[in-house]
C-alpha cells in the first residue's frame, strides 16, 4: 500500500517485484523510485518544489521488520534519495546521513549528480518570490510524501518514505519523512505505519511509531491511525489549518488509514484488488 494518487504507480512497480519473489525491501525501494524519477510529481524527487533559496532538498528513509533502517536528509543533487538511504542502511554503521555528507556518500557510491530544479519548479519559485508568503496549502503542498508498505512471500515487511518536503521551507528544514519513528516505522512482529502531511506535527507525536505501538496493544490499523490523528487534533489551537494522515498495515495484510481533514488518498494492491481510496477523516 502507498500514499496518495501516485501510490498507484509505486504499487504497480513494487507488486510486480513481489510476484517474482523479490524481497519487500526491493519492492518498496523500486516503487517509490518510480515516483522520485517523475518530474511531473512536484513533491518528490526531481521536480520537487524548492525551498526559500530556490534549492530542491530531499529526504528519505527505508526500514524492514528486523529493525534495519537507513535515512538521508537535506540531500541535494541526487534524484533518488531512497536508494541512498538503503545504501546507508546496508553499507554503513549509521542510520542517517545529512547534507553534504549524504551527497558525498552518494557520489562515492556511484550515484549521479543532477539538477533537480526543473523549469516548472523554477517558474513557480519566481512567482512565489513576488509575495514570499509561507503557508502550506492543505492537500497540495502537504501531500509531499510517497510512502509504501509491503509484505513479501516470506512474510517479511518493509517500508519506504521519500519527499522533497514542504514548498518554500527554510533552507535546511527537515520534516518527518526521513525520521525513523516519525515518518515511517516497521515492527516485524506487529506491522508498519507511515505518515504524510505537516511533518512538524508528525515529529511531535512520534506518529508512525505510536500507530504501530497502538497496533501492538490490540488496535486494528484503522483504529490505530485514527487514535494518533485524534492525538494531533487535540493539541491544536486551530486544527483546520493542519493536515496529517497515517497509513498502516499489520502482518496479516490488514490495512487502515485516517487523516485530520478530507482529501488524503491511499492505494492498495494485492492478488485480488487494486484500488485508490480516500481515507476517513476527523474534521468534516
Amino acid at each position: 500500500m502507498s500514499t496518495w494518487d501516485h501510490g498507484m504507480t509505486a504499487n504497480t512497480v513494487g507488486f510486480e517485484l513481489l510476484k517474482k519473489g523479490s524481497p519487500a525491501l526491493d519492492a518498496v525501494e523500486k516503487g517509490v523510485m518510480e515516483v522520485e524519477s517523475d518530474p511531473n510529481v512536484r513533491t518528490v524527487g526531481i521536480g520537487g518544489y524548492p525551498d526559500r533559496e530556490g534549492k530542491v532538498t530531499l529526504d528519505a528513509c527505508i526500514m524492514d521488520g528486523d529493525g534495519a533502517c537507513g535515512a538521508v536528509a537535506f540531500l541535494q543533487g541526487i534524484k533518488n534519495p531512497i536508494s541512498v538511504a538503503r545504501k546507508v542502511m546496508q553499507d554503513t554503521p549509521h542510520i542517517m546521513l545529512v547534507g553534504n555528507g549524504a551527497k558525498q556518500f552518494a557520489l562515492q557510491n556511484g550515484f549521479k549528480e543532477e539538477e533537480l530544479l526543473t523549469d516548472a519548479s523554477k517558474n513557480d519559485y519566481k512567482e512565489w518570490l513576488k509575495t514570499s508568503n509561507y503557508k502550506p496549502l492543505i492537500n497540495i503542498e502537504n501531500h509531499d510524501t510517497i510512502s509504501t508498505l509491503a509484505i513479501d512471500e516470506k512474510g517479511k515487511m518493509a517500508g519506504a518514505c521519500t519527499t522533497s518536503g514542504a514548498a518554500w521551507k527554510m533552507h535546511g528544514r527537515v520534516g518527518d519523512s526521513p525520521i525513523i519513528g516519525a515518518g515511517l516505522f516497521i515492527d516485524g512482529e506487529v506491522g508498519g505505519a507511515c505518515a504524510t502531511g505537516l511533518g512538524e506535527e508528525v515529529i511531535r507525536t512520534a506518529g508512525s511509531a505510536m500507530v504501530v505501538e497502538m497496533m501492538r496493544n490490540g488496535k486494528t490499523p484503522q483504529e490505530a491511525c485514527k487514535a494518533i490523528v485524534q492525538r494531533i487534533i487535540d493539541r491544536q489551537k486551530n486544527p483546520h489549518d493542519v493536515q496529517v494522515g497515517f497509513m498502516a498495515m499489520d502482518m496479516n495484510g490488514q490495512t487502515g488509514a485516517y487523516s485530520v481533514q478530507k482529501g488524503f488518498t491511499y492505494a492498495v494492491k494485492n492478488d485480488t484488488i487494486e484500488e485508490l481510496t480516500e481515507a476517513r477523516y476527523q474534521i468534516k
